[in-house]
């Protein structure tokens, strides 16, 4: 299949698909004597790989570090396992930084005692624990390929 065919399919655009490509995240494509990329089921099944390690918050650096040993069929289930165990610990951890990111915004809100026209200065909208910036990290959703 060309490469609009393979972008449609899994729902990416043919930059991200160049893009993998050009990463090592995807194999290089075959090519028709018209220069035309030719992709197979491996890249199907790659990008697919890719596009659901994504939506589970894997970056691609850390994805491109699994996709070796997942092609040559040394990925066991307990490396697997550990990957989805630390993430898991990483999601705890960003969830216990918005939870108290919360808190610091509620009793920033709480001390909004006055009229909603008034003029404020920046010591009536600073959070009591204002030190330091709480780092949250970036929660991204992108859907997984069907």
């Amino acid at each position: 299949m060309k490469i609009g065919e393979l972008a449609a399919t899994v729902g990416v655009s043919t930059d991200t698909l160049r893009f993998y490509e050009k990463q090592g995240l995807l194999p290089s494509p075959l090519r028709a004597p018209s220069g035309y990329r030719s992709y197979g089921q491996e890249h199907l099944e790659r990008v697919r790989f890719v596009r659901s390690a994504q939506a589970f918050g894997f970056s691609l650096a850390q994805i491109a570090e699994i996709l070796p040993n997942l092609a040559a069929g040394r990925f066991v289930r307990a490396e697997i396992e550990q990957q989805l165990r630390t993430k898991v610990d990483q999601i705890d951890a960003q969830m216990r930084a918005l939870r108290l990111l919360k808190r610091d915004l509620l009793a920033t809100f709480g001390k909004l005692t006055c009229s909603r026209d008034a003029q404020l200065s920046a010591p009536d909208v600073t959070a009591e624990s204002h030190g330091a910036p709480r780092r949250v990290g970036r929660a991204r959703r992108i859907p997984a390929a069907p």
